[in-house]
């Protein structure tokens, strides 16, 4: 077999691949354009979003987040990031919360738009459990302040399959639900019995609420459930199999041609800036992290898909 087809066809890949590179900038625009549902020129429509990128450790936001968040950055987006934890599982906080706010500056959040949580009920820990109504009043709060319109964090399968990010997942995920709300009166307190039906994990739980008016604990509760408003965009970084993950920008044409809601590409100078981020984080830096700096393609490629929000209209009973 000739040499020249298979020289023919790999060049051919990597032109395929700068022609995409390419596009992509004003792809990007159009996508947020019609994600957003915002009618604006190319050059404002960073202005119009809020974004909030949701992770769990220090290193999160520049190993799995960096393409979209130097994208939303150079397009003037306000970008935030929330970190639930200080990533303390070697007794290292207090390092790695000045190596999260050293990253950031790289990528272009400055430390105001940065919120780091230091919770006992949230420690890093792979083997431990987050509690999802605990991490879902936390995002709620933050998104509330903020009034953010976008909001970006982990799939159910965490990228990497931490139950830290998986955790993050879900609390999101349970955004709305179906509640049925039976108040009645004795003397005078006010007693109500939610029903929260889950349309997203089919969970079913009740609670009993005892107070001096009904709305205001029902409020408390819609809150602490993760209810947003109906403008806000939530959408969940996409997992790949090992072999994608691992071919580098290589994976380029696959996140191209496979169906998502954003997609955020990294050239070679959006690299290097997320690169120059993940070199921050000195404690981190063990020989396999090098590897994954070179050859994971969430250097370059971040995908994501829309999580449901469930029903527009939330009736109460």
């Amino acid at each position: 077999m000739s040499v020249y087809p298979v020289v023919f066809i790999v060049l051919s890949y990597f032109v395929w691949i700068k022609c995409i590179y390419y596009r992509h900038r004003s792809s990007l625009v159009k996508s947020l354009n019609r994600f957003m549902n915002v009618l604006t020129s190319r050059d404002t429509v960073g202005a119009d979003i809020r974004a909030l990128v949701v992770t769990a450790h220090p290193d999160d936001e520049c190993m799995f987040f960096a393409p979209t968040i130097i994208r939303l950055v150079e397009l003037k987006a306000s970008v935030h990031l929330l970190c639930l934890s200080e990533g303390n599982y070697y007794n290292q906080g207090a390092q790695r919360k000045q190596e999260l706010l050293n990253s950031c500056a790289v990528l272009g959040i400055p430390d105001s738009r940065i919120t780091i949580v230091d919770h006992k009920k949230l420690p890093d820990d792979p083997k431990a459990e987050w509690s999802v109504s605990l991490v879902s009043s936390l995002i709620v709060k933050h998104m509330r302040e903020h009034s953010f319109n976008m909001v970006l964090t982990f799939d159910g399968s965490g990228v990497s399959g931490h139950a830290n990010h998986t955790a993050i997942h879900k609390a999101v995920s349970v955004k709305k639900a179906l509640i049925l709300v039976i108040d009645w009166q004795v003397g005078t307190s006010h007693h109500c019995h939610l029903l929260i039906i889950s349309l997203t994990t089919m969970f079913a739980s009740s609670i009993f609420l005892t107070c001096n008016t009904a709305l205001p604990s029902i409020y408390s509760y819609l809150a602490s459930t993760g209810q947003v408003a109906n403008d806000c965009r939530l959408l969940s970084l996409v997992t790949v199999g090992l072999f994608r993950k691992y071919i580098s920008f290589l994976e380029l044409p696959f996140s191209w041609l496979l169906p998502c809601s954003l997609r955020c590409f990294l050239g070679s100078q959006g690299y290097r800036q997320a690169k120059d981020a993940m070199y921050c984080h000195r404690t981190q830096l063990l020989w396999f992290r090098y590897l994954y700096i070179t050859m994971s393609r969430y250097m370059f490629i971040n995908t994501f898909q829309m999580i449901p929000q469930g029903p527009k209209n939330l009736k109460i009973y």
